[in-house]
């Protein structure tokens, strides 16, 4: 087992990495930016490094030399940043430190979006319909002729982004031009290409993913599926697992599914299988990501697995620790996405520093953040704060246990997309769990169910405890005369 692994990400990830690490038994290095230097992730590591790239977390060249500088044997990469490149992974294995992640080779294949539909499709599986735009470049008609090839609503897509940053949905021929700068400069910021394809949109649909573990002895298993058919900005709002969308008879097949397209690719470690379910029930993949997800906690709360711990042991050698027949996906679990963003202000990024930060406890309740009080939430990092996840023996009870923890949720010194998980969950269609992919697109945000007067009430009782403690220390202090004598406590004056 590994003695030392470097943590080539930042925030609640790297701070989820270290954990499991300690627990383990194995030391850590973590990396920082100065903008992350009050990052829970800086604090809790055993060594930490200070990153002095302008590329910062994607620097390859910096991030290698720290690892070899620090006597490091792996590299965590988490999501994002060098999670899924190729040729970073490669040369990790020319340096002789394990990539903690699927092979070169697999995560070269599964990053080409259409090559890996491609290769589902010619295996029996439905795929959506998509004209690739690689020789069309920025050139007007020809974009238009593809784009009526398929009919519109549909989806501008990064070649290597998928369905999340580089994405954009257009309903009108006239917003096609737009759509397609937009997602090609973005895409070309995030991933460093601007290769993009068209795909049809499959309206209604649901988005669901299966969480897989694939280990170099040819064990499969999977995790069962969660669904995230909320999304605002191409980004999971609320995930859940099971998906209330499926019947058992379904819920099956899309597992077989997902376990035997891994298998086309002979994927190690772990990853999600993505698929859009139409509205007769249908399932269409559309990418495998090969890197551990911001909401892998969801699979870990209903099945009990350390999905940390277990990429580790894949990368040391090690089988996947339970076969099929022994995970036992029991319960419901459901995540909130916190961000801190300013629903009142379009969402804008709320950087800052906390000057109150209260978590919510309880039964089956946690909360993975690199936030504390004093905490300062950068700016040019993803605005995520924290991921809070619940547990319960049904889907009632775990609706129930997520408002209660919405509610106990504290946050000071930024704002946070608190309050719009709280309008989301009590919502009638979520409620009753008949909501697909176009749900966001029609809710409307009640700005004026503002939380100033939870904020007003905190700070007011804040004020009241400071007051006190003032008082208390300005006061002199008499001794008392008691019937026995001199007694050595003390009374403070009246007022």
């Amino acid at each position: 087992m590994f003695k030392k692994i470097l943590i080539a990400n930042r925030g609640e990830i790297a701070t989820r990495i270290i954990r499991t690490c300690r627990e383990m038994g194995i030391l850590t290095v973590a990396l920082y930016t100065a903008a992350d230097r009050d990052s829970l992730h800086v604090r809790l590591a055993d060594e930490v490094r200070m990153l002095q790239s302008p590329n910062r977390y994607g620097d390859a060249d910096e991030v290698l030399a720290i690892a070899k500088a620090t006597g490091v044997e792996a590299i965590h990469p988490g999501y994002g940043f060098l999670a899924e490149e190729a040729d970073f992974a490669e040369r990790c294995a020319a340096e002789g430190i394990v990539f903690i992640g699927p092979p070169p080779n697999v995560i070269r294949t599964l990053r080409d979006k259409m090559d890996a539909m491609e290769t589902v499709k010619r295996a029996g599986y439905r795929v959506p319909v998509y004209v690739d735009l690689a020789d069309a470049g920025a050139d007007e008609e020809r974009l238009h002729r593809a784009a009526e090839e398929i009919g519109y609503p549909l989806v501008v897509k990064s070649a290597r982004g998928g369905r999340g940053r580089g994405a954009r949905v257009v309903m009108r021929a006239d917003k096609l031009m737009e759509a397609a700068r937009a997602a090609r400069h973005e895409a070309e910021l995030i991933y460093g290409d601007d290769h993009l394809f068209l795909e049809k949109v499959i309206a209604p649909s649901h988005y669901l993913a299966v969480q897989v573990l694939a280990d170099a002895h040819g064990n499969i298993v999977h995790l069962g599926e969660r669904e995230g058919s909320l999304l605002r900005h191409n980004q999971k709002l609320i995930e859940e697992s099971p998906s209330p969308s499926l019947n058992d008879a379904q819920r099956v097949a899309l597992w077989q599914a997902a376990v035997d397209i891994a298998r086309l690719f002979n994927f190690q470690n772990t990853g999600a299988v993505e698929f859009l379910v139409d509205g007769a029930g249908n399932f269409h993949f559309t990418e495998m990501k090969a890197r551990i997800q911001i909401e892998h906690g969801v699979s870990e709360m209903i099945s009990g697995m350390d999905i940390v711990r277990e990429q580790i042991l894949i990368a040391a050698g090690e089988p996947v620790s339970r076969t099929q027949d022994q995970i036992r996906l029991e319960g419901w679990a459901m995540q909130c996405r916190i961000n801190a963003e300013d629903p009142w202000n379009d969402y804008l990024p709320s950087p800052g520093r906390l000057t109150r930060f209260r978590i919510p406890q309880g039964p089956s309740v946690r909360v993975d953040t690199y936030g504390y009080v004093g905490c300062a939430i950068p700016e040019r990092f993803d605005p995520l704060l924290a991921n809070l996840l619940v547990r319960a023996s049904d889907r009632a009870m775990c609706l129930s246990r997520l408002s209660r923890a919405l509610m106990e949720f504290r946050v000071v010194g930024v704002q946070t997309n608190i309050a719009l998980h709280k309008q989301v969950i009590q919502h009638p269609a979520f409620v009753s769990g008949k909501y697909d992919t176009n749900f966001m697109a029609r809710f409307r945000f009640d700005v004026s169910a503002n939380t100033s007067q939870e904020v007003c009430r905190d700070l007011v009782a804040m004020t009241a405890v400071a007051y006190l403690l003032r008082r208390r220390i300005a006061e002199p202090v008499v001794p008392e005369r008691v019937k026995s004598g001199w007694h050595r406590s003390a009374r403070r004056l009246p007022s």
